[in-house]
Protein backbone atom coordinates (compact mmCIF):
# COMPACT_ATOMS: atom_id res chain seq x y z
CA UNK A 1 0.00 0.00 0.00
CA UNK A 2 1.28 3.42 -0.94
CA UNK A 3 0.73 6.69 0.91
CA UNK A 4 -0.97 9.53 -0.97
CA UNK A 5 2.38 11.22 -1.38
CA UNK A 6 4.08 8.04 -2.68
CA UNK A 7 1.19 7.50 -5.09
CA UNK A 8 1.39 11.11 -6.29
CA UNK A 9 5.12 10.77 -6.89
CA UNK A 10 4.68 7.54 -8.85
CA UNK A 11 1.99 9.14 -11.01
CA UNK A 12 4.21 12.14 -11.66
CA UNK A 13 7.17 9.86 -12.44
CA UNK A 14 5.10 7.84 -14.90
CA UNK A 15 3.82 10.86 -16.83
CA UNK A 16 7.29 12.41 -16.97
CA UNK A 17 8.74 9.12 -18.25
CA UNK A 18 5.94 8.83 -20.82
CA UNK A 19 6.57 12.37 -22.04
CA UNK A 20 10.28 11.66 -22.41
CA UNK A 21 9.73 8.30 -24.13
CA UNK A 22 7.10 9.67 -26.52
CA UNK A 23 7.81 13.38 -26.91
CA UNK A 24 4.98 14.86 -28.93
CA UNK A 25 2.14 17.27 -28.53
CA UNK A 26 -1.04 15.31 -27.99
CA UNK A 27 -4.35 16.81 -29.06
CA UNK A 28 -6.29 15.86 -25.88
CA UNK A 29 -8.34 18.91 -24.80
CA UNK A 30 -7.48 20.97 -27.88
CA UNK A 31 -10.17 19.50 -30.13
CA UNK A 32 -11.92 22.87 -30.61
CA UNK A 33 -15.20 21.03 -30.02
CA UNK A 34 -16.94 21.95 -26.79
CA UNK A 35 -17.65 18.81 -24.80
CA UNK A 36 -15.38 16.48 -26.80
CA UNK A 37 -11.92 15.59 -25.49
CA UNK A 38 -9.34 12.87 -25.98
CA UNK A 39 -7.92 11.46 -22.76
CA UNK A 40 -5.38 9.17 -21.17
CA UNK A 41 -6.28 7.44 -17.89
CA UNK A 42 -4.04 5.19 -15.82
CA UNK A 43 -4.93 3.90 -12.37
CA UNK A 44 -4.27 0.90 -10.14
CA UNK A 45 -6.04 -1.65 -12.38
CA UNK A 46 -6.20 -0.39 -15.95
CA UNK A 47 -5.14 2.09 -18.61
CA UNK A 48 -7.62 3.79 -20.93
CA UNK A 49 -7.39 5.86 -24.09
CA UNK A 50 -10.70 7.59 -24.72
CA UNK A 51 -12.76 10.13 -26.56
CA UNK A 52 -15.06 11.62 -23.94
CA UNK A 53 -18.29 13.40 -24.77
CA UNK A 54 -19.74 15.50 -21.97
CA UNK A 55 -21.37 18.86 -21.38
CA UNK A 56 -25.06 19.59 -21.04
CA UNK A 57 -27.41 16.85 -22.17
CA UNK A 58 -28.42 18.51 -25.45
CA UNK A 59 -24.80 19.15 -26.44
CA UNK A 60 -23.76 15.66 -25.37
CA UNK A 61 -26.49 14.03 -27.46
CA UNK A 62 -25.59 16.13 -30.49
CA UNK A 63 -21.87 15.30 -30.24
CA UNK A 64 -22.52 11.64 -29.48
CA UNK A 65 -24.73 11.23 -32.56
CA UNK A 66 -21.88 12.56 -34.71
CA UNK A 67 -19.43 10.13 -33.10
CA UNK A 68 -21.82 7.19 -33.56
CA UNK A 69 -22.31 8.11 -37.23
CA UNK A 70 -18.59 7.34 -37.69
CA UNK A 71 -18.57 4.15 -35.59
CA UNK A 72 -18.12 1.70 -38.46
CA UNK A 73 -15.17 3.70 -39.85
CA UNK A 74 -13.46 3.94 -36.46
CA UNK A 75 -13.85 0.19 -35.93
CA UNK A 76 -12.84 -0.84 -39.45
CA UNK A 77 -9.96 1.52 -40.14
CA UNK A 78 -8.51 2.66 -36.82
CA UNK A 79 -9.35 0.80 -33.60
CA UNK A 80 -11.16 -2.53 -34.10
CA UNK A 81 -11.35 -3.18 -30.33
CA UNK A 82 -12.73 0.21 -29.30
CA UNK A 83 -15.86 0.24 -27.13
CA UNK A 84 -18.78 2.67 -27.31
CA UNK A 85 -20.81 3.56 -24.22
CA UNK A 86 -23.47 6.24 -24.37
CA UNK A 87 -23.80 6.09 -20.56
CA UNK A 88 -20.41 5.86 -18.86
CA UNK A 89 -19.99 6.83 -15.22
CA UNK A 90 -16.69 8.31 -14.07
CA UNK A 91 -15.33 7.56 -10.60
CA UNK A 92 -16.75 10.87 -9.37
CA UNK A 93 -20.24 9.81 -10.48
CA UNK A 94 -20.43 12.12 -13.49
CA UNK A 95 -22.18 10.61 -16.49
CA UNK A 96 -20.57 11.02 -19.91
CA UNK A 97 -20.53 9.19 -23.22
CA UNK A 98 -17.25 7.50 -24.05
CA UNK A 99 -15.45 5.76 -26.88
CA UNK A 100 -12.52 3.92 -25.37
CA UNK A 101 -10.01 1.14 -25.46
CA UNK A 102 -8.81 -0.38 -22.21
CA UNK A 103 -5.76 -2.34 -21.09
CA UNK A 104 -6.36 -4.35 -17.93
CA UNK A 105 -3.86 -5.86 -15.48
CA UNK A 106 -1.59 -2.83 -15.46
CA UNK A 107 -1.06 -0.48 -12.54
CA UNK A 108 0.44 2.95 -12.20
CA UNK A 109 1.92 1.66 -8.92
CA UNK A 110 3.71 -1.21 -10.70
CA UNK A 111 6.70 0.04 -12.70
CA UNK A 112 6.93 -3.37 -14.39
CA UNK A 113 3.75 -2.50 -16.33
CA UNK A 114 4.77 1.01 -17.32
CA UNK A 115 6.50 0.20 -20.60
CA UNK A 116 3.59 -1.84 -21.97
CA UNK A 117 1.21 0.91 -20.87
CA UNK A 118 3.28 3.58 -22.62
CA UNK A 119 3.22 1.55 -25.84
CA UNK A 120 -0.54 1.02 -25.41
CA UNK A 121 -1.07 4.77 -24.89
CA UNK A 122 1.09 5.77 -27.84
CA UNK A 123 -0.32 3.28 -30.32
CA UNK A 124 -3.98 3.79 -29.45
CA UNK A 125 -3.97 7.56 -28.94
CA UNK A 126 -2.10 7.96 -32.23
CA UNK A 127 -4.89 6.04 -33.97
CA UNK A 128 -7.62 7.97 -32.15
CA UNK A 129 -6.00 11.30 -33.04
CA UNK A 130 -5.61 10.23 -36.69
CA UNK A 131 -9.31 9.34 -36.77
CA UNK A 132 -10.27 12.62 -35.10
CA UNK A 133 -8.20 14.73 -37.49
CA UNK A 134 -9.53 12.89 -40.53
CA UNK A 135 -13.18 13.36 -39.49
CA UNK A 136 -12.92 16.58 -37.51
CA UNK A 137 -15.20 18.46 -39.93
CA UNK A 138 -17.97 15.91 -39.37
CA UNK A 139 -17.50 15.96 -35.59
CA UNK A 140 -17.70 19.78 -35.39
Amino acid sequence: MFSKEESRKLREEFWIAFGKSYPRKWLLYKTDIKGLNLKFHFDLKKAIVSMDVDGDLEQRIENWEKVISLKSILLAEYLPDVLFEDEYFLENGKEISRVYIEKKQVSIHNKNTWQETMVFFYDNMSQLEDFFMEYEDILK
